[in-house]
């Protein structure tokens, strides 16, 4: 099957209807896998696995489609070239039954020490590198895979080590985990570690969900045809994640508004500092999306409401979420402590 043939037979990521957080979530994330991934939790049938499926094809190609693989024992280290097809895909989805070995590859010690031959066969991981490793049902999957996944999501590599053998290589690839919180939730400790969290939920409003009924029949009647009505916004969106790429490293966040998101932080009972590193760098990135050089403080909310939703500490029976309210207060409190003028933090009118 050809690239192009494989494209037309999935379903746009700009034909998905009303799931805007969750898209821009996975679409910071594409500008900007530093940010750390996607915890997307809610219902089944909201459209979860068809929006991360598409981002997928919205990356930009990769430069180099081969993995160097470094194989090190005392006194000596190999270089081993894993090739991949440049059609190779950039979604990998990780069952949830998967093994240790098939995450995170097989190092194969018995040949070694009876061929003299070092043997490693790459895991998910490295099929993953440059693309979008899915996790449907990640609270559902054991504690320590999860905890491999995370690390590598946040190093940008994968080691592996037995018997005096370390094997590594890179692995960046941008995490999307889902989950349905009524069949049980993560530790806090792993959800700290997910950069970003969006609750998605069916739509309540008729017409929206007339328009999603609308588009799912005419996709599953022809779904080159209805690939072929989105192609322009799906083009459209590549080419505005490329350029808020290229703009990233220009934008900057003044001393204010740093101080703005630790204030918000420590307001909202989050314990530790990723959850500040994270809105920093989400705050960057939604201003090189929106165009901008200068983040405002209307990126700032922003970054909460996606940062923070994961993070925030619960008193026992809570249910998870963002007081949006609260939010707004503490904006309005730390400008009011810096003798700023007071303005509405939902906007975003500022200019570069």
């Amino acid at each position: 099957m050809s690239q192009q043939t494989s494209i037309q037979n999935l379903y746009p990521f700009s034909a998905v209807v009303g799931q805007e957080a969750m898209q821009l979530a996975l679409l910071l994330n594409a500008i900007n896998p530093a940010i750390g991934g996607v915890l997307i939790r809610g219902q089944k049938g909201t459209a979860k696995s068809t929006a991360a499926r598409a981002l997928a094809l919205l990356l930009p190609p990769l430069e180099k489609t081969d993995l160097i693989i470094e194989m090190r024992t005392t006194g000596r280290t190999d270089s081993i070239h894993f090739s991949r097809s440049a059609s190779t895909s950039r979604f990998v989805e990780l069952p949830v039954g998967a093994s240790d070995d098939r995450v995170v590859g097989t190092l194969d010690i018995e040949h070694a020490l009876q061929a003299g031959q070092r043997r490693f066969e790459p895991g998910l991981l490295a099929q993953a590198h440059g693309g979008i490793l899915y996790v449907d049902e990640v609270n559902l999957l054991a504690d320590h895979i999860v905890d491999v996944l995370l690390d590598a999501a946040a190093s940008g590599v994968n080691t592996v080590e037995r018997e005096g053998i370390s094997v590594s290589h890179p692995a960046r690839f941008i995490l999307v985990g889902t989950m349905n919180p009524e069949e049980g939730d993560l530790r806090p400790q792993l959800l700290d570690r997910f950069g970003l969290a969006v609750e998605v939920a069916g739509q309540p409003e008729p017409e929206l969900r007339a328009e999603i009924v609308r588009r799912r029949i005419a996709y599953e009647a022809n779904p080159a045809v209805f690939y072929a009505r989105f192609a322009e916004s799906e083009e459209l969106l590549r080419q505005r994640i490329v350029k808020a790429q290229v703009l990233l490293p220009q934008v900057t966040l003044s001393e204010g508004l740093l101080e703005l998101i630790t204030h918000i932080c420590a307001g909202s009972g989050v314990d530790g500092l990723r959850a500040d590193i994270t809105m920093y760098k989400t705050a960057l990135t939604l201003a090189a999306w929106e165009g901008r050089r200068q983040v405002t403080v209307a990126d700032v909310r922003r970054a909460a409401e996606l940062a923070l939703l994961h993070r925030r500490r619960r008193q026992p029976f809570e249910e998870p979420g963002l007081d949006q309210q609260q939010l707004d207060d503490l904006i309005r409190q730390h400008q009011g402590n810096r003798g700023e003028k007071e303005e509405d933090p939902r906007d975003d009118t500022e200019g570069e």
